[in-house]
């Protein structure tokens, strides 16, 4: 069970439960996305996605996004985002960010001893963090999980 924890403008929190036995089949064969392999022998086996997108479970929220500035980046809007707050930020990391009191997800740049937050979306400009600027990193986003069609 995922509990809904803060709403913001545009994300949405939720925790993890990590004492979920909900688990999923596994089938452990690679599919092929070029041309069809011929059927191999598979075996269901069961999966927590806990365990396989959580590293840290004290540390990690999921987090459903709201908006279009982050899709050149394969993140849309209504997708769910996993974030690790327990993760330092590289340069070109994916986070989600505080900016004067508001959430938002950006890719985090830094250039020329410069540090921006950079949409993945050509119509949104990038955004200078200056000293004046409230700034945190509250977390890093690990995974994105969207449906497709």
């Amino acid at each position: 069970m995922i509990k809904k924890i803060k709403t913001t403008n545009t994300l949405e929190f939720y925790s993890i439960n990590t004492d979920s036995n909900a688990h999923i089949p596994f089938i452990d064969t690679m599919i092929s996305a070029g041309f069809p392999s011929p059927a191999d022998d598979y075996m269901d086996l069961p999966i927590d996605l806990n365990e396989y997108l959580v590293e840290n479970s004290a540390a990690t929220f999921y987090i459903r996004v709201t908006g279009n500035s982050m899709v050149d980046a394969g993140i849309n809007d209504k997708d769910l985002l996993v974030v690790d707050r327990s993760k330092s930020p590289s340069n070109n990391d994916i986070v989600i960010g505080v900016l004067n009191g508001e959430f938002t997800v950006k890719k985090i740049s830094k250039t020329n001893n410069k540090l921006y937050l950079v949409a993945a979306n050509k119509e949104y400009k990038r955004i200078e963090i200056t000293e004046e600027m409230d700034f945190l990193v509250w977390g890093v986003v690990t995974y994105v999980i969207h449906k497709t069609g």
